[in-house]
């Protein structure tokens, strides 16, 4: 008896940039099928072309500059590459549909919640009112939105990183298409709530007999929610095959190299006699809650609520829990960024009643790297620029020649070319990026550093690398770090000590390995369970 049809047929497909009057390959000539309610996993480092042949399987590749000299993408038999516009535009949100990687820059910043949702019902469904809106309650309580309701008239900007993608992932899902496309959908995700998105997607591939095609570095996850993967490097398939196959037995050097990346090591011990380098705290940041048409302040959110916490030189402080705990407005507000209530001591100067102004000197002691480099680098301004900002404001370099030696030190020192000072950002990858980001801290000399998710996005070999990097810079430096993170391996590895944060307080805080090896709290309990688990699969495909 013959083997039924694929629902989605990749043959050959080749996609080729257009840059300069010259063709560059970003894929080529790959192939693989994906089966009606089959997982396939697409794995490989950053710039392999994993999301490039996601993208075409959408046809959502900027045209002309992007083209297919070879291929055919064939979804249940109609070759999705020949398809007019307005047959393809159908086949988008209903058949097929994408979660992408980044939902601050796929989410309209204009637009609410329920509006955002609802749109996709009323053009594939015909649904609105009420229905369209108890429709979106449904969807955002199902991807694991608390107080879904109340979540209806918020703007993006209004939620956290793992929030927003939840509402995307909720978009994806309201037509219950045939096929998801997924493109690191977890990645902005704390650990429980990864656990329950995988959980949610099998689900639902189970009910509606949906297939995905998976996009990811996290090789737990793979092991958890693929049938078969597909590994690519340099825009090639170089392995591909089931999941428990291949990863038992891999058979390529690069496949190798994937499964034995991970961060490793445990943060070096602090002298007993190391100075305290910041103090903090009881820290509070409410923020009102308003209602009616004059805006009348009808409760908070208590984002930080009694929080203290102190780091000493040549420490680390690692600060883990869900999204929407907190974790990032404690780090804001400690550097004076977000308005706080509770005093804050640096290198023993108490930080409240200061002026901006009186401020300024004092920043190049307290530097912050953001969860998105490509966020806040600025694409306008070239890497010599971005890192010379802070040297500028702090005191100009007598010349421009000793400017760029300062910027070439702090390029160095994080890894990367001095010779490449005078390109944008977008000619780097995603860790190329990540390390821009700490050479621009790094070049003011701080003492204190808060690191918040700095390895969130990044490729699990490339986060091995910025978490030696990081490791590197404090011994060398002697730092402090306030390191934020959902991804537990990475705190691990770096932290000394460790902040437990739910709902804006403090659930359990100790040395790293006690809270990792007996955890008191059933918070801190679940986190765990929901990391080990992950690291669980990982290591079973290890081994």
């Amino acid at each position: 008896m013959a083997e039924p049809a694929p629902l989605l047929s990749v043959q050959d497909l080749s996609v080729a940039f257009r840059q300069g009057g010259r063709d560059t390959l970003a894929v080529d000539r790959v192939s693989f099928d994906v089966g009606a309610g089959e997982t396939v996993a697409l794995v490989g480092e950053s710039g392999s072309g994993k999301s490039v042949t996601a993208l075409s399987c959408l046809r959502l590749l900027p045209s002309p500059a992007a083209h297919h000299p070879s291929g055919r993408i064939l979804l249940g038999g109609r070759d999705l590459l020949a398809l007019p516009e307005d047959d393809m535009r159908r086949v988008r949100g209903d058949a097929v549909t994408m979660v992408f990687q980044e939902p601050m820059t796929s989410l309209n910043p204009l637009h609410r919640v329920e509006r955002q949702i609802g749109e996709i019902l009323a053009v594939h469904r015909g649904l609105g009112g009420r229905a369209a809106r108890e429709r979106v309650v449904e969807l955002l309580e199902l991807v694991g939105i608390r107080e879904a309701r109340s979540r209806l008239g918020a703007y993006p900007h209004q939620l956290s990183g793992g929030q927003r993608q939840r509402v995307m992932i909720a978009m994806a899902l309201a037509n219950e298409p045939q096929l998801l496309v997924a493109d690191e959908p977890t990645t902005a995700l704390d650990v429980t709530v990864q656990a329950q998105i995988l959980t949610l997607l099998a689900d639902l591939k189970a009910r509606l007999g949906m297939a995905m095609l998976f996009i990811t570095h996290d090789l737990g996850i793979v092991r958890r929610i693929a049938d078969r993967v597909c590994v690519m490097q340099a825009g090639r398939i170089v392995e591909e095959g089931p999941v428990a196959t291949l990863f038992a037995a891999p058979r390529h050097s690069y496949t190798k190299t994937l499964l034995a990346a991970e961060p490793r090591g445990r943060a070096a011990p602090v002298a007993p006699d190391a100075p305290v380098v910041v103090e903090a705290g009881p820290m509070k940041v409410w923020f009102p809650i308003r209602r009616g048409l004059l805006g009348r302040t009808v409760g908070h959110v208590k984002a930080v609520d009694g929080i203290s916490l102190r780091v000493r030189e040549g420490e680390t402080v690692g600060v883990v829990g869900e999204s929407g705990s907190g974790k990032t407005t404690l780090g804001l507000a400690i550097l004076r960024l977000v308005k706080a209530e509770g005093p804050v001591v640096v290198l023993g100067r108490a930080l409240g009643g200061l002026s901006a102004a009186a401020l300024r000197p004092l920043r190049k002691d307290m530097q912050v790297v953001f969860q998105d480099p490509y966020g806040s680098l600025s694409p306008r301004m070239s890497v010599a620029e971005i890192v010379a900002e802070g040297l500028d404001v702090q005191g100009p370099a007598p010349s421009r020649e000793a400017r760029r030696d300062q910027v070439a030190r702090a390029l160095a020192d994080v890894g990367l070319d001095p010779a490449a000072m005078d390109r944008y950002p977008h000619e780097f990858s995603g860790g190329q990026r990540q390390r821009i980001a700490i050479a621009r801290a790094m070049a003011l000399d701080p003492r204190f550093v808060v690191l918040d998710e700095p390895t969130s996005a990044l490729d699990q070999s490339v986060q091995a690398q910025i978490v030696d990097l990081l490791r590197t810079l404090q011994a060398r430096r002697r730092l402090a770090y306030l390191f934020i993170s959902h991804d537990l391996k990475v705190v691990r590895a770096l932290a000394n000590q460790v902040i437990v944060m739910q709902d804006g307080r403090v659930v359990e805080e100790g040395p790293t390995e006690r809270i990792f090896e007996a955890p008191r709290t059933p918070y801190t309990k679940a986190l765990m369970a929901a990391a080990l688990g992950l690291q669980a699969e990982a290591g079973a495909v290890r081994d």
